[in-house]
């Protein structure tokens, strides 16, 4: 008994089999030419997404934006960077990493 470990032929056996690459006959390319034209007028299924009151009322003020995204600071950072004057403040993250971390365990030590 030979085991086929082949990658053709493990891509075959999950894409749904053996495909032949071109079809031999007349009958076969009309075949195959009315399947995929058939396939292509079929719509797509879609996934139906529902928004709730609270992010429906955001959007439509356009509220919560600022909070999170400050473009003129963002720009002032590209400009230091391309400048090479930006300077990173690793006590900062080291701090911020640290607090992360607490966080995270006293989250684990709870559950």
């Amino acid at each position: 008994m030979k085991i086929e470990s082949t990658p053709d032929s493990y891509i075959g056996s999950v894409a749904g089999g053996p495909h032949k690459a071109t079809p031999t006959t007349a009958g076969e390319a009309a075949a195959a030419g009315a399947a995929s034209s058939a396939a292509a007028a079929r719509p797509q299924a879609g996934v139906q997404v529902t928004l709730s009151s609270a992010t429906q009322s955001m959007s439509a003020t356009g509220s919560g934006s600022s909070d999170v995204f400050n473009a003129e600071k963002v720009e002032a950072m590209k400009q230091a960077i391309a400048n090479g004057t930006f300077q990173v403040n690793a006590e900062a993250i080291a701090d911020k990493m640290l607090a992360n971390a607490a966080e995270m365990l006293n989250g684990a030590r709870s559950a």
